[in-house]
């Protein structure tokens, strides 16, 4: 399954179909209705026919404003999805960068080892963003209303889009070994020496970060990053299902709602 969700593109990478996964009660989560990937700068014309070939209803865009500006995403000619985009919080200028960026701006000397065990230590932090917590809680309703295909991203499509992807997993009931294999495609998906170079000069333009063992981490993800996230939500609330009723507003209506249109079998 890993190996056909991958929609292999020129310009954009890590995406994929998160969809055919089995749920909790039985079924699967539908193929060919839930895409996520990394941002879409760099899309070349063939990457936009293919693009358009998935007729996606809605687009979740996570990054920030300044990510939106400096990196507009390419969309194909008449495309009408409707685009969801992040506002960003005030004053918060940490947060105007995806989260292996802000990582790559501590001012103190990084190694690989440092920047890895920082990543799982802060990893819990990003589920608890402001803005991101918006944008997952309009993500879920919109799913909710089976208004058709619909793509999550955010810079890499790896922490901010694997937080939300692991939620409506989560909502779905998609069981925790999936929902990690899922998160760990990453670093596999597509032409990964493609994916993160892209990163790297992403990452060095806006930090100077030059260190190619830190931007390799940096450009990766790890199972551990995704616990410490889920135990993080469970330290506050009790457990996951208590983070996605407490901060996402997810009740058993909407969970219902969910499984009504994107749960097939």
């Amino acid at each position: 399954m890993s190996a056909n969700r991958v929609l292999v593109l020129e310009g954009v990478h890590n995406f994929r179909d998160y969809g055919g996964y089995p749920v909790a009660g039985g079924g699967r989560l539908r193929r060919g209705v839930l895409w996520r990937s990394g941002q879409h700068h760099g899309a070349t014309e063939s990457d936009l026919a293919r693009i358009a070939a998935l007729e996606l209803a809605a687009v979740f865009d996570l990054r920030s404003g300044k990510e939106r500006a400096s990196h507009p995403c390419r969309r194909p000619e008449g495309f009408v999805a409707a685009v969801h985009i992040a506002e960003d919080p005030p004053q918060r200028a940490v947060r105007h960068s995806a989260p292996h960026v802000a990582a790559a701006q501590v001012p103190r000397r990084r190694d690989a080892v440092s920047t890895r065990e920082g990543m799982c230590k802060n990893y819990g932090a990003i589920a608890f963003r402001p803005e991101l917590i918006a944008m997952m809680r309009r993500y879920l309703a919109e799913l909710a209303e089976g208004k058709g295909a619909s793509l999550i991203n955010c810079m890499a499509g790896k922490d901010r889009t694997g937080i939300a992807v692991a939620a409506l997993h989560l909502a779905a009931g998609v069981h925790r070994d999936d929902i990690v294999e899922d998160y760990l495609l990453t670093n596999t998906a597509g032409n990964v020496e493609a994916r993160i170079a892209a990163g790297m000069a992403t990452i060095t333009e806006v930090t100077g970060q030059l260190d190619p063992e830190v931007l390799r981490v940096l450009m990766g993800v790890e199972a551990e990053y995704l616990e410490s996230a889920f135990r993080m939500m469970a330290e506050k609330h009790g457990s996951t299902d208590g983070y996605l009723r407490e901060v996402l507003g997810l009740d058993d209506a909407m969970r219902e709602r969910l499984r009504a249109v994107l749960v097939e079998g």
